[in-house]
C-alpha cells in the first residue's frame, strides 16, 4: 500500500462499486443482441402493490420510466443515470419476472440495387408504354 494511504482511503475508492454489484444482484450480463442500444421496452402491465415493494428502487424508477410508452435502453440508462450494463441487467430480471415487454429495433432496410430498378422500370415501360 501506498504510504500515506490508509486503510479507510482505500475502501474509499472501491466503494461507487458496489452498489452497482447491489442493485443487479450479481447477476451476469446478458447476450449483446437481447437487449442493443436501440431495443424499445414497456410496461407489461400496471404493477400491484405487492410486486412495488419487492423491486429494488432502481428497478421501480425503470418501472415509473417505462409505464406510460416505450423507451429505448439507451433512454432508460441516460434517464436513471446508471450504466448501460446495469440497465441492460435490470431489465432481463424485469422481463423475467413478466413486469416488461422488449420489442427488438427494426432492421435496418437494405439498399436497392440501382440497376436492377432502373431494369424493371424500363421493362414496364416497355410492356405497358409510359
Amino acid at each position: 500500500m501506498p504510504e500515506g494511504l490508509g486503510h479507510d482511503d482505500e475502501l474509499e475508492l472501491t466503494s461507487p462499486l458496489v452498489p452497482l454489484f447491489v442493485i443487479t444482484n450479481g447477476r451476469a450480463l446478458p447476450p449483446d443482441h437481447e437487449y442493443e442500444h436501440t431495443t424499445l421496452v414497456t410496461a407489461a402491465a400496471e404493477i400491484g402493490q405487492v410486486a412495488a415493494r419487492t423491486l429494488s428502487p432502481e428497478a421501480g424508477r425503470v418501472m415509473d420510466l417505462v409505464a406510460n410508452g416505450f423507451l429505448s435502453v439507451a433512454e432508460v440508462a441516460g434517464h436513471t443515470h446508471l450504466p448501460l450494463g446495469v440497465v441492460r441487467i435490470l431489465l432481463a430480471q424485469l422481463e423475467e419476472d413478466d413486469l416488461i415487454l422488449a420489442r427488438t429495433p427494426i432492421p435496418r432496410a437494405e439498399r436497392v440495387d440501382r440497376e436492377l430498378v432502373s431494369a424493371v422500370l424500363e421493362g414496364l415501360k416497355n410492356r405497358f408504354g409510359a
